[in-house]
């Protein structure tokens, strides 16, 4: 009788492990994640203790548990993926799987719910918008006409300021600021600031607010309960959120009060012209996310990211080139040989001027805007290479891994631009797949192409005409970013000097 006892028993458990089996997914193949150390509750926030910043501190932590591992975040399995094969699969190749966003209490507040573009989960909603807006950006000229001409005005326009400051120790991030800014401006609301305007003023303290307080996986973040205790970070947010949101609305309402069927100005008339088309064919504006929060939301995303980040990659420029008088004092002699001063640089000027070009890469890849890519969320049971994937699970791109791994770049941490050349310099190439400056796939940088028409005409144009030096007394700017949603550099200060043959700005004749 023992035996059929024992039979019996172990047929029961082997019906139990088989339900068991098919109820949690510990059917489906692959191997569990290298992961760091866990408690109940809390998950493994006494394992990330360090001084460091985050991305650096992922990047260490490599060394004991390989390029790809896992965490806890409270409740929240976050997996760490500092390999360019691993995050080519989450965001290409398995990229709709991974397109998703996880909710957080800050980007909650920033975004009316997920609302906007950047943040909000994959849906039917969040392609429309963003169909919407690349449309929009297409619309300012076949090609880019239009959208160099806004940019020129404004490289000019900073030019002259400059030359009214020159021989002055500057911060020049409040010109770069308001220059970015009303290229932005113009797109989304067709006008612009000028140099002291009050509102300006207050978009830049909103804007920094923002910046220093949200999507940093603060305690709130993790154990949205706490938002009960006062919470000085979510106050700043939240005021910070109102003052742009006061401002987002007063465009909004100029522009419902001169909107047009047949003209589109804008990304503002744009998404207004959608809405209104929605409206006539009596489609539920809930249901195709054209409510009033949704445009708002829109335009504001593509406000804030458009500025903050081109803004930031400028300033991180000019601090390495004024810490590389080697590297801008070969930029402007291309420009010399390329360009001359009998004329501007334009867009049509970048295959001509590859030093520049490479400059600007090397700038992305060694200082990445966003070291932590905007984590993505899995949408569905899968896996990263032959490791098993939760659906939920969060997943963040270490993009400063991935541009300081020592397999893909020689001397990771030395300003090269000549590692984006070839070996004659006459031709920027890509000498390692693990350079993703803007992501990639599904959830790619929208203001991707804007961006770098931005980066090349803005420091063209400076460096075509001044000296970036720092002045005597100051420091050299640090090269230690402030960690936040974007890497910014600390404040420092430059001289703008006139080169040689320039007279308050303007070009004079020389020979090629």
């Amino acid at each position: 009788m023992a035996w059929l006892t024992c039979t019996c028993l172990f047929s029961v458990l082997v019906v139990i492990l088989y339900f068991l089996r098919r109820r949690f997914g510990a059917c489906q193949p692959g191997k569990s994640l290298p992961a760091l150390p866990s408690l109940p509750i809390i998950g493994s926030l006494l394992s990330l203790k360090s001084d460091r910043p985050p991305h650096i501190f992922f990047q260490e932590l490599q060394r004991k548990y390989g390029p790809t591992y896992s965490l806890m975040m409270g409740s929240h399995n976050v997996i760490i993926v500092n390999s360019y094969q691993h995050a080519k699969e989450v965001l290409i190749k398995k990229g709709k799987t991974f397109a998703g966003r996880p909710r957080t209490v800050t980007t909650d507040i920033l975004t009316r719910d997920g609302k906007d573009i950047a943040f909000a989960d994959y849906s039917p909603t969040w392609r429309f918008h963003r169909k919407i807006v690349h449309g929009a950006l297409c619309m300012f000229g076949e090609g880019t006409a239009s959208i160099e001409k806004i940019i020129c005005r404004e490289a000019d326009a900073m030019c002259e300021t400059l030359g009214e400051m020159q021989s002055l120790a500057v911060d020049l991030a409040p010109e770069l600021t308001r220059a970015v800014t009303n290229v932005i401006c113009s797109l989304c609301f067709s006008s612009s600031y000028k140099h002291g305007d009050k509102e300006f003023e207050d978009m830049l303290d909103y804007s920094q607010g923002i910046v220093d307080t949200v999507a940093k996986d603060s305690l709130v973040d993790i154990f949205p309960w706490l938002q009960i205790f006062p919470n000085k970070d979510l106050r700043v947010l939240r005021d910070c959120v109102s003052v742009r949101d006061m401002l987002l609305q007063k465009k909004y309402e100029e522009h419902k009060a001169n909107y047009s069927d047949n003209i589109q100005r804008d990304l503002l008339d744009a998404l207004l012209r959608a809405k209104r088309s929605s409206e006539n064919n009596n489609t539920n504006t809930q249901d195709v996310g054209l409510t009033d929060d949704h445009l708002l939301m829109t335009v504001g995303d593509i406000f804030g990211a458009g500025v903050e980040t081109t803004t930031t990659v400028l300033k991180w420029s000019i601090a390495y080139l004024v810490h590389h008088p080697q590297v801008q004092a070969k930029i402007q002699a291309e420009l010399d040989r390329k360009i001359g001063r009998e004329r501007h640089p334009q867009l049509s000027d970048r295959g001509n001027l590859p030093y520049l070009e490479a400059t600007i890469r090397e700038v992305l890849r060694i200082r990445p805007v966003s070291p932590l890519l905007i984590p993505h969320m899995a949408l569905a049971d899968t896996s990263i290479g032959d490791y098993t994937v939760k659906r939920g699970a969060r997943v963040i791109i270490n993009l400063w891994s991935l541009h300081h791994d020592q397999k893909e770049w020689k001397n990771p941490d030395l300003f090269d631009p000549g590692r984006f050349l070839d070996k004659e310099g006459e031709t920027v190439c890509c000498p390692s797949a693990s350079y993703l400056p803007f992501g990639a796939g599904i959830r790619v940088c929208l203001g991707e192409a804007l961006a770098k028409m931005e980066l090349f005409l803005f420091l063209s144009w400076i460096l075509q005409r001044f000296t970036l030096d720092v002045p005597a007394g100051h420091p050299l700017p640090s090269l230690e970013g402030k960690f936040g949603v974007v890497l910014q550099p600390q404040k420092y200060k430059v001289l703008a000097c006139l080169r040689e043959g320039w007279e308050k700005g303007q070009a004079v004749a020389t020979e090629d």
